[in-house]
């Protein structure tokens, strides 16, 4: 078929539970959802699987697609369960042991028993090249060749290393050894992945950017040889698209860019999420969000600002403890700034020993063995039970009926984990659970906010998630945030934001100086080389070149501070006319962060970045269903009572999903059923369905 009719997109999210999906066809005015359960020992089964069924519901052939937009959490959870490859790391002589060191901080002082984080490249498989480079560039020792062919040899050959990581000192700022070095050992190893810190992570601070050279190498190996599978499973399909992947920041990229850093990946799949909300509210008008997506593993919360999510550009991944900053491997990576916890539709409930009070999460039961309504096995209570118990999902209609959920196992197992050691009534008892993570749910947003200034109050809640409407009206009633917006499809939103997510990607650049004293020259060019590299990655990922729009991006501080803040600057050509706007920019920024600046300390710039981005595609959701003529008010289909906190058992109408037309408004309690997930509203809220059929919930 020629290529001129291939117009389907179809986006991929695959979560702990379930793998979500929507077609997009532009051409035929095609919009198709699909959801069902991980296959957690081969992700890419769930993923041919829904692809197949997703195309048969929409009559068209792979031929059909353009392109497949994949996001995972395979980075994530192999740092997490340290199933990666093993790494050998070449550095500086005398700088062995950087990475343990770190930064010679306790993110807790008053813990005698501090556990740190494993370290992903043991001191057996780190070893001392002589060279050295001075901050400024200078060449003080010269790159000793044949020293770095003999320790990548030993490596290799006798360390079993599978990849290789270099990170010598100011790479940064002159990365030539850093360069020398790969080039030797490409010689010597041709398929060995190797990675260099000037490559991954260009930027100051070696601590932070030798622990992102090394997890970039230690998860390389697995996601190439993932990719390589996923790419040859489509084309075995007859599938002859690209595959593009989303990046932690929410941008689109090709398949090699993610195998050559696919650090770069480690937020994928939950920043789809962010850009699914950032979509809807630029649709919606609105300028303040709370995104909030709840899986079946984790909840996941974003605000998103002016139609942009947050973004930020440092990580930790693998903490030790899940929410102290400091306990987990710091990365340098671009990611949208967004809380994740353990409180998903499978989060599991339980009775603490040590307290003999109810616990729910962060442990889940995932795809296998599920919650116990699954019927897969599952023994422990789980939120989805929980929620199934309260009477908020119909048993015979979850995933559209497709999966029955059988509730007198979840009585059983209520009665035998929950009821028999606290003497709670077993409907009390999935009450608790909904309230403990709820509150969970809220006091982790709460805190994220705080810390940004950001008061509640002044945002409204886009809710999707397989598990997020059933939860989103609680939610926001804890947080005080008076509107709720529930998309179309919110069940699987994640990937529609695959579908919407602009081809973007971020650069930077190191380059310390003071603003008074900076060589202009040197950061035209910086931001030269990195708009040419950010054209050729973003055309390569489907971008048209003369589409792509560049953002620039100063990290700054006051001379003497540990961090900077990031700061826009009005073009990518500057010159010392431009300092006071700089200057001016960098006091407004800092006063919206910290709400007072000092105007006499100076002013010093450390990093230079460079946010890339074409324009993504728009989406009309109203493809996916076909539009309702209004007829006054809709007629439930069925009602269910559900046990509201503080209300009581309500009887509630339950209203089909599909069958709202624009327009149509309700009151609460009511229960709007979509194949997806089920959307409840509280007692005293107004429902209405807006012209791009969100459901807007306005609380009392």
């Amino acid at each position: 078929m020629a290529s001129a009719t291939r117009t389907a997109r179809i986006g991929v999210d695959v979560g702990g539970t379930f793998t979500d999906l929507v077609l997009h066809d532009p051409g035929r005015n095609i919009v198709r959802t699909g959801k069902l359960l991980t296959t957690p020992d081969d992700p890419s089964e769930a993923i041919l699987a829904g692809i197949a069924r997703i195309l048969r519901e929409a009559a068209l052939r792979p031929e059909d697609v353009h392109s497949v937009i994949h996001g995972t959490t395979l980075v994530t959870n192999t740092i997490i369960e340290r199933t990666g490859a093993t790494v050998g790391l070449l550095t500086t002589d005398g700088f062995r042991d950087s990475i343990e060191i770190g930064r010679e901080t306790r993110y807790d002082l008053y813990d005698l028993f501090l556990e740190t984080p494993a370290l992903l490249v043991p001191r057996a498989l780190r070893l001392e090249i002589p060279e050295r480079v001075a901050a400024d560039g200078r060449v003080l020792l010269p790159l000793d060749e044949p020293a770095v062919a003999a320790a990548a040899r030993r490596l290799v050959e006798q360390e079993g290393a599978e990849a290789l990581a270099v990170c010598f000192l100011h790479s940064y700022h002159a990365p030539a050894h850093e360069q020398r070095a790969g080039e030797i050992i490409r010689a010597l190893y041709p398929n060995l992945p190797v990675s260099l810190s000037a490559e991954v992570a260009p930027e100051i601070r070696e601590f932070e950017r030798a622990s992102t050279a090394c997890a970039n190498a230690y998860v390389q190996p697995l996601m190439a040889r993932y990719l390589d599978r996923v790419q040859a499973s489509l084309e075995s399909m007859g599938f002859a698209g690209h595959l593009y992947i989303m990046l932690s920041g929410g941008g689109i990229t090709s398949v090699r860019e993610a195998k050559d850093f696919p650090i770069r990946l480690i937020e994928s799949g939950p920043a789809a999420g962010a850009m699914a909300s950032a979509f809807i509210s630029r649709l919606a008008g609105i300028e303040h969000v709370v995104s909030f997506d709840m899986g079946g593993t984790t909840a996941k919360m974003c605000l998103v600002d002016h139609h942009e999510p947050n973004h930020k550009f440092d990580f930790e991944a693998g903490r030790v403890r899940r929410f102290q900053k400091g306990s987990g491997l710091p990365l340098k990576v671009s990611v949208v700034d967004m809380i994740e916890i353990g409180a998903g539709g499978g989060s599991l409930a339980r009775i603490d020993a040590a307290s003999g009070l109810m616990k729910v999460g962060p442990r889940s039961a995932g795809a296998k063995p599920g919650p116990v309504c699954y019927g897969r096995g599952g023994t422990e209570p789980a939120v989805t039970d929980a929620d199934l118990m309260l009477g908020r999902l119909d048993p015979a209609y979850f995933l559209g009926g497709e999966m029955a959920l059988d509730l007198e196992p979840v009585r059983r197992a209520f009665e035998a984990r929950i009821t028999a050691q606290t003497g709670i009534a077993v409907e009390q008892a999935a009450l608790g659970v909904q309230r403990i993570v709820d509150e969970t749910m809220a006091s982790a947003t709460r805190m994220h906010m705080a810390e940004k200034g950001k008061d509640p109050r002044r945002y409204a809640m886009i809710a999707f998630g397989g598990a997020g409407p059933v939860h989103a009206w609680n939610l926001a009633r804890l947080l005080k945030i008076g509107r709720i917006l529930v998309p179309l499809g919110a069940g699987v939103a994640s990937a529609l934001g695959f579908l919407v997510a602009p081809p973007a990607t971020d650069m930077v650049r190191s380059y310390v100086a003071r603003l008074e004293l900076i060589d202009w020259a040197r950061v035209n060019a910086l931001f030269a080389e990195m708009a040419a590299q950010g054209r050729a990655l973003l055309t390569e990922a489907g971008a048209a070149p003369d589409s792509i729009a560049f953002r620039p991006v100063a990290e700054m501080r006051h001379v003497g501070q540990g961090f900077e803040i990031p700061v826009p600057l009005p073009g990518l050509t500057l010159s010392e006319a431009d300092v006071p706007a700089i200057r001016a920019a960098f006091f407004e920024t800092y006063r919206d962060r910290f709400e007072r600046i000092v105007e006499d300390t100076p002013i010093e710039a450390l990093s230079w970045r460079l946010a890339c981005s074409a324009p993504g595609q728009t989406i009309d959701l109203a493809g996916a269903v076909p539009q309702v003529a209004s007829a006054g008010p809709p007629a439930p289909r069925a009602h269910r009572r559900v046990l509201f906190e503080g209300a009581g058992w309500q009887d509630c109408p339950v209203h089909d999903r599909y069958a709202l037309p624009v327009g149509a408004e309700l009151d609460g309690p009511a229960l709007i059923e979509e194949r997806e997930s089920t959307c409840v509203v509280g007692p005293g809220s107004r429902v209405r369905v807006d012209r791009f059929l969100n459901l807007v919930i306005n609380l009392p």
